[in-house]
């Protein structure tokens, strides 16, 4: 079964590479550079160090076959994919069931929905939060589809983890990060599909791409 543990080891690694881009990011804001450079340095020490995870980790996704991984698939990080959406808070919140690609069921609670424009295009999806007993209590998630799946990218969805802020009206959603569940790499795991109302009519050119051709 897929869990968040991997990913936890992801973003413990992640936090090492990102301490020492975090100057980089400061020096670019005082010299009065463009900010979104320190950002696009960030996004791809994050990258390097998911890389590194998947070829040497032991907690691969790619197993036995991690001596031939080689990388990841990436869009160019854009900007224009950093968006600050709208939050919309649901009143009677209810459990959701998503089907996993295993055949069995996954349970999160409703959390909310968020609003935003992308190619002229207004968008709505629903943010859910994880109810699952572990250090991911609580936390949000978003699973979701675009006109890039099956093609571009990953067919069954990508995801997109986010930092519940209390009361908040908005929230940012950076595609840059969207990432393929294991599901992606390997038939060993089980990963919830998006809901239905999570499958946008736009394209989301940004984050991780199809990894098999």
């Amino acid at each position: 079964m897929e869990t968040k543990a991997g990913f936890m080891k992801i973003r413990n690694l992640v936090f090492i590479v990102v301490v020492g881009v975090v100057a980089l990011i400061v020096f670019y804001s005082f010299q009065g550079k463009d900010l979104g450079r320190g950002y696009e340095v960030e996004i791809k020490s994050e990258r390097t160090a998911k890389n590194e995870f998947m070829h040497a980790s032991d907690e691969s996704p790619f197993g036995d076959q991690k001596k031939d991984f080689k990388a990841l698939n990436y869009y160019p990080i854009d900007l224009k994919y950093r968006i600050s959406a709208n939050l919309v808070a649901i009143p009677n919140k209810k459990v959701m069931v998503l089907p996993t690609s295993d055949g069995l069921e996954k349970k999160y609670l409703e959390y909310g929905y968020v609003q935003f424009e992308l190619d002229g295009v207004t968008n709505k999806l629903l943010l859910l939060e994880i109810i699952d007993d572990g250090p991911y209590h609580g936390t949000l998630f978003l699973a979701f589809a675009d006109a890039t799946s099956a093609h571009e990218t990953y067919g069954a969805g990508r995801y997109l983890d986010l930092k519940k802020i209390p009361g908040a009206s908005s929230i940012l959603l950076d595609f840059n990060q969207a990432y393929n569940p294991y599901c992606a790499y390997s038939e060993n795991f089980s990963c919830p599909f998006p809901p239905t109302e999570n499958i946008l009519r736009v394209a989301v050119r940004a984050g991780e791409k199809k990894y098999h051709e």
